[in-house]
């Protein structure tokens, strides 16, 4: 694509950035077959390839946006789907990502859209007011009638339940429970125990702990260490985010430089995501250094345990349980974030089947849930069409588990569920109330870790005939 920034544009290091990206775009549209945004609306500006007009016609001009462009990029999911599919190489991500930052420095948005904004970038990324949020929701909920659509979608997203805080999450040290032939610890890392999700479901980081520490690794929650950024950094608030991000670099820098690690472990995918790209986040910044240092050493749990030897549960213990892991049908549902932004696409299923899981893919697999952080709660529409179109495909597989690598897919999909208790397309699929769990609780359980309160009820599918194969006109 041809481009007209003038000499004094590229001087702005985001400007150069943004030139590469346009330049690399030859219009081929291949992006507008897998964008989810232009599956449902069919609208050219609400495709990779449209927005990426708008955004570079926006940033040549150095003009205000206006709201037709704001329109399309605020539909925008960020799922990068279009990056697995681009033949050319457009790094989209950071296209997108400089374009929020443009639209919330120049662009005045109306004081409702403004006021939602902020109560998330204040509230979601920091776990006590977050946790006091949901009991408010819970007190709103009777009157959520009565309320504007966006506000409306924040009390129906919380759950109906919270679990206690975790212990485990405070900044401390689990030792490996086992140790190499030479009686040493085999990794040493860092777990991010993040924001949003250990108020959510604190069973994630629970069974990432313990699954590490039963395979030779000491887990160290690092002092300091929060939020990844990437929710505030997804809404344009740039600063915000590299301030809840630096905090993260300093306090795994100082153990890097300390005893050492030989990973940050993360298992919220959408974190992920942010936390390898931390180098791109800070250039220019003083942490640049450190935060590439940092992204360097980072991976998602599916990477450091395709690294360990993992140790299955015994016979015995399967026989008193009742249940093993070859017993079950997942259903995997693989998280944008893992497959499209980190090209995580075959590992975690592969890790399910190696244990003794069943695995099996709904149809349109690359597709988006409509989560994407807080895209459910800004753009609830978009987002329930999606939710119920992944729903539909994976009900459709006849799983007893859904599984999947993100808080905010197991959130989503898990009301697609419960909210009439089946979505299946077709007559012949039985009711299912099919639990959606992070695929780490299933690798605990299957190495010798607890069965999930989630699937302690379950009959098994197995016997089950293989249902028909559902069209996507059916779906639509």
């Amino acid at each position: 694509m041809q481009t007209h920034f003038s000499p004094e544009q590229l001087k702005d290091s985001s400007i150069a950035r943004s030139n590469e990206i346009l330049r690399a775009c030859v219009h081929c549209g291949f992006c507008t077959a897998t964008c989810p945004t232009y599956q449902i609306l069919g609208d050219e500006l609400d495709s990779p390839r449209g927005r990426i007009y708008l955004i570079k016609d926006m940033l040549e001009n150095n003009r205000i946006p206006d709201d037709k462009t704001v329109t399309h990029i605020d539909r925008c999911l960020s799922c990068l789907a279009c990056m697995s599919t681009c033949p050319s190489g457009v790094h989209y991500m950071h296209l997108i990502d400089y374009a929020r930052e443009y639209v919330e420095e120049k662009y005045s948005r109306r004081w409702d859209d403004k006021a939602i904004r902020w109560i998330l970038a204040t509230v979601l990324p920091y776990p006590n007011r977050f946790r006091l949020s949901i009991y408010g929701a819970w007190l709103a909920k009777p009157f959520s009638f009565l309320l504007p659509k966006k506000l409306k979608a924040m009390v129906d997203f919380a759950p109906k339940s919270l679990p206690p805080v975790s212990k485990n999450d405070r900044a401390q040290t689990f030792k490996a429970r086992t140790l190499s032939a030479k009686g040493k610890t085999i990794k040493r890392v860092a777990l991010m125990t993040g924001c949003a999700q250990k108020v959510l479901n604190t069973e994630i980081n629970d069974a990432t702990i313990r699954i590490l520490t039963r395979h030779g690794c000491d887990v160290v929650v690092a002092k300091g260490a929060g939020c990844c950024g990437a929710l505030t950094h997804h809404m344009g608030k740039g600063d915000q985010a590299r301030a809840t991000a630096a905090n993260n670099i300093n306090a795994w820098i100082s153990e890097m430089d300390g005893e050492g690690l030989d990973a940050i472990v993360i298992n919220a995918s959408g974190c992920g995501t942010t936390v390898k790209d931390y180098g791109h986040m800070f250039k220019n910044h003083p942490l640049e250094n450190e935060a590439k240092r940092v992204a360097a050493i980072t991976k998602d749990i599916t990477e450091v345990l395709s690294e360990l030897d993992l140790v299955t549960s015994s016979d015995d213990k399967n026989q008193a349980l009742g249940l093993k892991a070859a017993d079950l049908r997942v259903a995997y549902h693989s998280a944008c974030s893992l497959q499209h932004g980190q090209q995580i696409k075959t590992l975690p299923k592969t890790l399910l089947e190696q244990v003794g899981y069943q695995v099996v893919e709904p149809k349109e697999a690359h597709l988006c849930c409509g989560s994407a952080g807080t895209y459910n709660l800004m753009q609830p529409e978009l987002s329930s069409q999606l939710k119920k179109r992944k729903t539909d495909h994976l009900l459709a597989t006849n799983p007893d588990i859904i599984a999947t690598g993100n808080i905010g897919c197991m959130m989503q999909i898990s009301s697609g569920i419960s909210a009439s208790g089946t979505n299946a397309p077709d007559a012949s699929i039985p009711d299912m109330n099919v639990p959606t769990l992070h695929t780490i609780q299933l690798l605990d359980f299957a190495t010798n870790g607890p069965m999930p309160n989630e699937i302690k009820n379950i009959t098994p599918r197995l016997k089950i005939p293989q249902l028909k194969e559902v069209s996507p006109r059916e779906i639509a």
